[in-house]
């Protein structure tokens, strides 16, 4: 039977750094969130790393970049590594990077359904689950807890790992906007079988995720007065992404 990794649980993730603008911290690039500059000096969010021209990173949570934009940090920081006062922050800044997690996780997991790599049906997953065949458990944020819990405990049967803290991922959203990035009808809990699909999906989980605070490693660069760096907890949990 194959253990798959749980939630805080990993390899170190490879692969190039880069530095947090903000805390001068450097940090795995697949941890790292980046922002890019348009031709009239708006800056935007690109999480997906693809926009042409100038970028600067980011390895803060939402708390932290709302409270650099507000301070006029970030301002700063950007017109520093872009060598150029002509910077227009957007005020809702910290919202905007949110939703662009948010919609880059959920079109990943719509491309992953229609693919054919989610396991979906508490009944499916359960039994994919006892065989030792699921690499990755998801529930929606109103799933029921007895559902939840009885996914997880097959999850841990299936992968040798009575007794431990291994469990699915609670969502934070619930199955209606789940349901719509699936193309399905209640879409409550996702299995995932596949290795590739469950290190695609890990890859867009981890970055919306340590971005609203919600995992262990909180993000690449933790921000603090002394700039120092939470690199060493974010390795520790990156069991989506490894």
């Amino acid at each position: 039977m194959r253990t798959p990794p749980n939630e805080c649980a990993s390899d170190p993730v490879d692969g190039p750094e880069r530095r947090c603008i903000l805390t001068g911290e450097r940090g795995p690039r697949a941890l790292l969130n980046r922002l890019a500059l348009d031709d009239s000096g708006q800056v935007w969010p690109d999480v997906r790393a693809r926009a042409p021209g100038r970028g600067a990173w980011l390895g803060v949570d939402r708390a932290s970049l709302e409270v650099a934009v507000a301070k006029g940090k970030l301002k700063g920081a950007l017109a520093r590594s872009f060598k150029s006062n002509d910077v227009t922050v957007p005020a809702d800044l910290a919202e905007r990077l949110g939703t662009a997690l948010r919609d880059n996780a959920l079109n990943r997991l719509g491309l992953e359904a229609r693919a054919g790599a989610l396991l979906l049906g508490s009944d499916r997953i359960s039994e994919s689950a006892r065989a030792g065949k699921i690499a990755m458990l998801l529930h929606a944020a109103d799933a029921g807890q007895d559902g939840s819990r009885k996914l997880d405990q097959a999850w841990r049967v299936g992968s040798d790992a009575e007794g431990s803290d291994l469990r699915g991922i609670t969502l934070p959203v619930g199955r209606e906007p789940l349901s719509q990035a699936l193309g399905r009808e209640n879409a409550v809990h996702i299995g995932v079988a596949d290795d590739r699909a469950t290190k695609r999906i890990g890859e867009a989980l981890e970055k919306w995720l340590a971005y609203e605070g919600l995992n262990s490693a909180s993000t690449a660069c933790e921000m603090t007065d002394e700039g120092s760096s939470a690199r060493e907890r974010a390795r520790q949990t990156e069991g989506l992404i490894g």
